[in-house]
């Protein structure tokens, strides 16, 4: 069984770099999960482990065998190499460097005629894309469509703050003409969530098959969906501001489409 103990090591700095910079990722193919929620879910989701890094006075190798068959390639690290590799204080001792999958829409494929899709155009923090993942878990979405994304889906601040949901949820990635086409071949109705030319969104119909956009507080949709949604949706503000966090409102939309098709007859 290998061992590394020393944050010099030449392999713990490739990791560092794989953690940090997303060329390095993209380059590489390769990507770090932390923590065993978040490892189960990758596996359950059919993800392949190059390697499994863990620090044995947190996790032992009868829980990691537990987790993976024994062929998978597993070192032993010390507590400051745990320590320098993880992004956050509590992730029971295991990290794991995985495979990243292709997020091409020609991967996309639907159970049912009527999917109701989740569509993210240019959201920027990181934080707010997990709050999307994580929102499209609990709607149980056929799929997330992430528009001109601004940050790599590997990032490890949206793996934490989706709680592993990158993992759960089916994503595609593409420009927004690519995903408006492909929203159109496929004969999905679009609602735009923008303040121009819409209505209010409880008075739309979700029941078909359905593409729920959002887009950025500061600067919204931009005129590709704006211009090609079926029908542009609004949220009534009842307070001074007229906006809420982009995963809120996105929340709002997809339970009220969930609570339709509960209904429909």
């Amino acid at each position: 069984m290998k061992e590394i103990t020393s944050i010099q090591n030449s392999y713990i700095k490739e990791l560092l770099k794989l953690q940090e910079k997303s060329r390095e990722r993209k380059k590489k193919g390769l990507f770090i999960i932390e923590g065993k929620r978040e490892i189960s879910l990758a596996i359950s989701a059919n993800y392949k482990f190059d390697t499994i890094l863990y620090f044995e006075d947190l996790i032992s190798e009868q829980e990691i065998l537990h987790l993976f068959n024994a062929n998978v390639n597993r070192i032993i690290i010390s507590k400051e190499v745990y320590q320098k590799l993880a992004y956050r204080d509590s992730t029971e001792g295991i990290i794991a460097v995985a495979k990243a999958k292709d997020f091409s829409l020609e991967n996309i494929k639907f159970k049912t005629k009527t999917p109701l899709i989740l569509v993210a155009e240019g959201i920027e923090k990181p934080g707010n894309i997990g709050a999307l993942l994580r929102t499209a878990d609990a709607a149980n979405v056929a799929a997330v469509f992430i528009a001109n994304p601004k940050s790599d889906l590997y990032n490890a601040n949206i793996i934490r703050s989706s709680v592993g949901c990158v993992f759960t949820n089916q994503i595609a990635v593409g420009s927004s003409k690519e995903i408006v086409a492909f929203l159109l071949e496929n004969k999905i109705q679009t609602y735009a969530t923008t303040l121009q030319n819409s209505n209010e969104y409880h008075k739309e119909n979700y029941t078909l098959a359905t593409a729920i956009v959002v887009g950025t507080e500061a600067t919204g949709l931009t005129t590709v969906f704006r211009e090609e949604a079926t029908q542009n949706i609004n949220i009534p503000m009842q307070g001074q501001i007229d906006s809420m966090n982009v995963s809120v409102a996105a929340a709002i939309v997809l339970f009220e489409a969930k609570r339709q098709r509960a209904f429909k007859i």
